[in-house]
């Protein structure tokens, strides 16, 4: 038998019923029932429930175990009694039964637990990110996002682009963010730059006759954090073509970013067309060059509802006579607030954004 394990913790099945296994892995949860002792032993690949009575000869090993200890386990598996299945689990149709247990490595108290899905300050779970990083939650993140990258990768791959991987260590050539410098052993005072992204070496690439480039790469940008970006270190698709159209580019990337969306969307609906908006009309009507389409507010023209000579609110009216156009989003059921709602926001504007005064 295997030093450590013949099965994972995520393998075991009802045909698998009556054999002799060993696992490894860390006590995910420990529950006492009167004497019966259950303990989750989890791993990379999944969850088994282990069982201890006061007839196994592991049972005064099972009471020392404690959260987080990492054990192997031999045992029997059998089914779970009647009742007690768990259809959320894929081993939730059997358990192990224990005949021995050796403790790999015990653990101290936990500063934070791993069971469940508590919400606990950044700071702890950055300072212990190996406990964090154990977590259903984080772990299964992580397995997503390895899993998105090969989609994009493979898709790439079938649509004849070839990957490359160009250097980290790169002569500083500033774009739309500062660098991040590393010093030079060799040139005592000289530096390195980390690349804000692929840029120039991508462009290598393309003048050297390779037709379609593409490269999972990672960017380095000392600036802060944005709504769709970490601070310092994000990773982009990066993509060159030659002889190519707008058209062509389109036709080429639309695809895979549907099929990974189509791929990872769990059962939500995707857009089957990517709708093409100029950039004007993206600007006139959302404010944003990349509007957020889900939102089904757009601003809209209300000159003529100023035209109007029964409306006196003049600071719009003198921007319509001086040749300009007055542009409103939409807001259902602002007419229903009270007065004192309005002043507060006319306030807002003034004070925040400059706006001048009514008249």
């Amino acid at each position: 038998m295997h030093r450590y394990r013949t099965h994972t913790c995520g393998a075991l099945r009802e045909g698998d019923i009556g054999k002799k296994v060993r696992l490894s892995g860390w006590c995910h949860r420990i529950r006492d029932h009167g004497g019966l002792l259950f303990i989750d032993l989890r791993d990379h690949y999944g969850l088994t429930q282990c069982v201890a009575d006061p007839d196994s000869p592991a049972f005064a090993a099972a009471e020392r175990l404690r959260a987080e200890w990492v054990v192997r386990i031999d045992g029997t598996v059998r089914h779970r009694p009647a009742g007690t299945e768990n259809p959320e689990l894929p081993t939730g149709a059997v358990e192990v039964f224990v005949g021995e247990i050796e403790v790999l490595g015990p653990a101290a108290e936990l500063p934070m637990p791993v069971f469940g899905e508590q919400d606990y300050p950044e700071e702890i779970r950055l300072k212990y990110r190996f406990l964090d990083l154990r977590r259903e939650r984080l772990h299964a993140n992580i397995i997503k996002r390895g899993a998105i990258v090969d989609s994009i990768r493979r898709r790439m791959k079938e649509q004849g682009f070839f990957e490359f991987q160009t250097p980290i260590l790169t002569a500083s050539s500033p774009e739309g963010a500062r660098d991040f410098l590393v010093p030079s052993r060799l040139h005592p005072g000289k530096f390195y730059a980390l690349p804000q992204a692929p840029q120039q070496f991508k462009q290598l690439v393309m003048i050297s006759g390779f037709d379609r480039y593409f490269q999972i790469a990672p960017c380095f940008r000392d600036e802060d954090a944005r709504a769709d970006r970490s601070p310092g270190e994000f990773y982009q698709l990066d993509v060159e073509m030659s002889f190519v159209t707008q058209e062509d580019v389109f036709a080429a990337v639309e695809p895979v970013l549907r099929g990974v969306f189509e791929e990872f969307a769990d059962g939500k609906s995707v857009t089957p067309k990517f709708p093409l908006i100029p950039y004007a009309e993206a600007m006139l009507k959302y404010g944003t060059d990349k509007p957020d389409l889900r939102n089904p507010l757009v601003i809209a023209d209300v000159s003529e509802e100023f035209n109007d000579p029964s409306v006196t609110f003049n600071a719009f009216k003198n921007v319509i006579k001086a040749g300009g156009v007055v542009r409103a989003i939409p807001a259902p059921g602002a007419a229903a607030q009270p007065r004192s709602f309005f002043d507060k926001l006319n306030e807002w504007a003034r004070t925040e954004l400059g706006a001048p005064p009514a008249t």
